[in-house]
């Protein structure tokens, strides 16, 4: 697993501090975060790969600072938003996923046979040549996910990713997030999602309210939003 390490990290906006005083380290191959809106936890997730560097402190994954070489720590760190409109850019299914192999070093060959790989993985080959916007929902967050696992990272972060879906497409990407090999981090509201991770952060008015396994954290958020 990534060693993640958070080190007396601050961020703001403007003048509104959304992160205060954050210490932590993440091992475990499954972390869940929660917190109301507005809570922080979703800055706190977009540290990690560096989408977002702190204000104040220091975030390093397996000990590159995510500030001075991000480049670096996206390789090892794959993000996937709420939205799956935000992440395909290509028009058909496997253009999107080879799209991002386009800075790697395999050949067309390796590349054609790593998109299929993947596209099969998560049953998508059969829609390889399918327009990507004609996809549903729970389709295209599969696409997105197939996109960023299809270069390997060794750290999946996951923000959000069944809010916009509907019951059955939310449980077939909890399923598939629970199933991979990744250490994966995930910021959500669907708390049964995360009832069989190792560890449960609970943000609240962007400090870490509770840092426990899930039944004794998300019993602590419960009693934070009655």
């Amino acid at each position: 697993m990534g060693e993640i390490r958070f080190a007396s990290v601050g961020h703001g906006y403007g003048e509104r501090r959304v992160l205060d005083g954050i210490d932590v380290q993440l091992g475990e191959q499954r972390i869940g975060i929660v917190g109301t809106n507005g809570s922080g936890k979703s800055t706190l997730a977009r540290m990690i790969n560096g989408l977002i560097t702190p204000d104040t402190g220091r975030v390093t994954v397996d000990g590159l600072d995510t500030r001075r070489e991000g480049r670096a720590v996206r390789r090892r760190v794959g993000f996937v938003f709420t939205d799956p409109d935000h992440q395909i850019v290509m028009p058909t299914v496997a253009e999107d996923v080879a799209f991002s192999l386009r800075r790697t070093d395999l050949s067309r060959e390796q590349r054609d046979a790593r998109v299929r790989a993947i596209l099969e993985r998560f049953g998508l080959l059969g829609h390889a040549d399918h327009p990507s916007h004609l996809l549903s929902g729970g389709q295209k967050q599969l696409l997105a996910l197939a996109a960023v696992l299809v270069t390997e990272p060794q750290i999946l972060v996951a923000d959000e990713p069944t809010t916009l879906l509907d019951l059955r497409n939310a449980r077939l990407i909890a399923e598939t997030l629970t199933g991979l090999d990744q250490q994966v981090i995930v910021v959500t509201h669907q708390l049964d999602l995360l009832e069989s991770f190792d560890r449960v952060l609970v943000i609240d008015a962007g400090r870490v309210a509770a840092d426990d396994a899930p039944g004794a954290a998300l019993r602590h958020y419960r009693s934070l939003v009655r």
